[in-house]
């Protein structure tokens, strides 16, 4: 007898039998139940059953009595264990947004992007999202910016559930990483860092302290170092009047009981200052309206003291509220920064914690380290302290006279004055004005443009006699789009060069304050590998490397991805490029940067959350060849390699070398 029929009848019979209980068992959960307080986002907290403005969720024109309302950038972790069969919602861009709004929504799975929904606006229907998601264990869902600002990104998740069978859905924070150290620490025995190629103007005062890593103490010495400057062989502190016009190669040596170092620098006298992006430190992400002159001594001890001035970080720089504000400014709460903003001579009047401007820049100029200070064009600066209007060449002189090697002067209040929608003539106006006031000082004055890169500043900037602009807005406000920031920067590549450099604004790593509201510092908001990516960014790009974070409570960590010499060679090398950038795939980009000595600098970045294989072929690279493979973080090679190179980069991370011709005699990896 031939049972196999009614075998297979009676699986059939109780698989139907089981499937109604299967089916009662799943539980529908709205995402609204979860913890909201997780989802991440650009701007305002995550809503309930109502749009980030508070209104009923609403897409192209249909109103949705359920689901969450949020706004780009915005991610939500949701630990689902295996026990989740689907999730559905209609995704959209609220009718309340009240602009120009884009957005892209994402669900991610365990790593692998699950659906999408391309670039969606304003008054476009809703998507449907269905997705299986039997197995998954960690879901993301996350709303872009679509590359264009997250202005208006008001992003609804309608009527979006879970249908559940197993261990209840779970907003969790998002995985995190702890601090970790890829560059080993200095050794004891000397190594030369810091620029080859020094811009000075002739006559004027010169001060430059050689960066050196090693042992101290350490003695220093200069081949051909010209008659009109001297060092101090304790200090590597160079001093003296900028020789005539001319190039002057001079031959470094560093020495200490572990070994000797040597390089060359050439000190060119001329016209151009800047040759390289400037290097240091910026009190405002840190400190804002606190801002004293104790802090600035004490943040020139640090640099010393860290080593940071050790790989090349030089200026000590006040930004905003050093100046008095007017009597009747209800905004300022500290009395010792409220009082005369001209004296009866119409010179500028530092506040109560300032005071002694010439003692400051003496104190900073005596380790070695030059002083920056901070204006603006208007009657008053973006914190309502006194501004230069109509004392722009008394306060040139006196800036000069204070002994200030750097100025920074921010567009503020000029705005009122240039009117509602200024010309490229009112734009520039300014800056020419301010730029041709330095150039007649007796010292070397760094000009620094910071009027957020309108009339596109990178193309005329030079003229005026800057020597680094703003590209953008403030990147305290942005800092989670540190990427989407670096490679609209990267646009304007063509105009970086020696002297000429796309500034987009501070390195924001560690403990720094609240931009929105001048908080005290805390640990940033980037991750690790957020912060090693920060810094190989602004490196490629040829950027200013002005930290802005507090110099009290850096940290080993904090140290290693600012103080890395082979990182920040990239950043100065002499030839100045911006690397060129080229997409990979969706989160993969890399950046090719040319250097002086005909290597390559090479950054591949993964803007994902999670990680990303990545291979770099060398026609991309632009180069032929085997080529020997150096990490520049860990300072390691990773031996030759041809054709091609083949890594993983991290989630929002990155990994960064540098291509060199092979020897023929190097051993070729497959």
């Amino acid at each position: 007898m031939n049972l196999t029929p009614v075998l297979r009848w009676s699986s059939i019979l109780a698989w139907l039998t089981a499937l109604p209980l299967a089916l009662s068992a799943a539980e529908s959960i709205p995402l609204q139940t979860l913890d909201l307080t997780l989802v991440q986002q650009g701007w305002g907290h995550a809503q309930t059953n109502r749009s980030i403005r508070e209104k009923p969720l609403a897409i192209a024109g249909k109103t949705y009595a359920e689901g969450v309302g949020t706004h780009a950038k915005s991610t939500l972790w949701i630990q689902l264990d295996g026990g989740t069969e689907r999730f559905r919602a209609q995704v959209g861009v609220d009718d309340a947004c009240g602009g120009a709004g884009s957005v892209e929504f994402k669900v991610l799975g365990d790593g692998k992007t699950l659906w999408q929904s391309g670039t969606m606006k304003p008054g476009q229907a809703a998507k449907a999202v269905d997705l299986d998601l039997r197995g998954v264990k960690l879901l993301l869902l996350s709303v872009g910016d679509a590359g264009d600002g997250v202005s208006y990104d008001h992003a609804n998740w309608a009527e979006a559930r879970f249908e559940v069978s197993g261990p209840r859905p779970r907003a969790v924070t998002k995985p995190q990483e702890k601090p970790y150290l890829l560059t080993p620490k200095p050794g004891p025995a000397p190594r030369l860092n810091g620029p080859l190629v020094y811009g000075c103007r002739p006559g004027h005062p010169f001060l430059y302290r050689i960066p050196a890593t090693g042992t101290r103490p350490m003695e220093f010495s200069a081949r051909n170092l010209p008659d009109t400057l001297k060092l101090d062989p304790a200090t590597g502190i160079i001093t003296g009047i900028a020789p005539a016009r001319g190039d002057y190669l001079v031959n470094l040596t560093a020495k200490n009981p572990a070994g000797q170092a040597s390089r060359s620098l050439t000190i060119k006298s001329g016209d151009t200052l800047s040759l390289t992006p400037p290097m240091g430190w910026n009190h405002w992400y840190a400190h804002y309206n606190r801002v004293t002159d104790k802090m600035m001594r004490e943040a020139a001890d640090t640099l010393i003291n860290s080593g940071l001035a050790d790989v090349g970080y030089e200026y000590v720089n006040i930004d905003d509220c050093w100046m008095n504000a007017p009597p009747q400014a209800k905004r300022e709460p500290d009395a010792l920064r409220v009082g005369p903003l001209r004296d009866d001579q119409g010179n500028m009047v530092p506040n109560r914690h300032f005071p002694d401007m010439k003692a400051l820049t003496a104190y900073i100029h005596g380790r070695g380290l030059k002083a920056g200070l901070y204006t603006s064009p208007g009657p008053l600066t973006c914190g309502g302290f006194a501004g230069s209007y109509q004392h722009e060449a008394q306060d040139a002189r006196l800036y000069a006279e204070w002994g200030f090697d750097f100025l920074k002067y921010d567009w503020c209040s000029y705005g009122k004055i240039a009117g509602a929608d200024p010309s490229l003539a009112a734009l520039k106006k300014p800056y020419q004005q301010m730029g041709d006031l330095l150039k007649e000082q007796p010292r070397d004055m760094v000009f620094n443009l910071c009027q957020y890169g309108m009339g596109d500043v990178w193309k005329w900037g030079e003229s005026v006699g800057g020597h680094c602009w703003r590209t953008a807005g403030d990147l305290g406000f942005e800092l989670d789009r540190i990427f989407e920031v670096a490679l609209k920067n990267s646009e304007y590549r063509a105009y970086s060069r020696p002297g000429a450099w796309n500034d987009p604004d501070y390195l924001q790593i560690g403990w720094i304050g609240n931009a929105r509201n001048g908080g005290l510092p805390q640990p940033c908001s980037l991750s690790p590998n957020e912060q090693y990516a920060f810094m190989s960014l602004w490196c490629l790009m040829a950027s200013p490397l002005f930290y802005s974070g507090d110099l009290s409570k850096v940290d080993d960590f904090t140290l290693n991805v600012l103080g890395n010499p082979e990182v920040i060679e990239v950043d100065q090398d002499p030839l100045g490029q911006s690397a060129a950038v080229t997409r990979l795939n969706e989160q993969v980009f890399i950046m090719v940067k040319d250097l002086a000595d005909g290597t390559k600098a090479v950054g591949l970045f993964n803007q994902g959350e999670f990680d990303e294989p990545a291979s770099l072929n060398w026609a991309l690279a632009g180069v032929g060849g085997p080529q020997m493979v150096r990490d520049l973080w860990r300072q390691t090679n990773l031996g030759v390699q041809a054709g091609e190179f083949k890594t993983t980069v991290p989630p929002r991370g990155v990994v960064m070398v540098r291509l060199m011709p092979a020897r023929p005699s190097s051993p070729t990896q497959p």
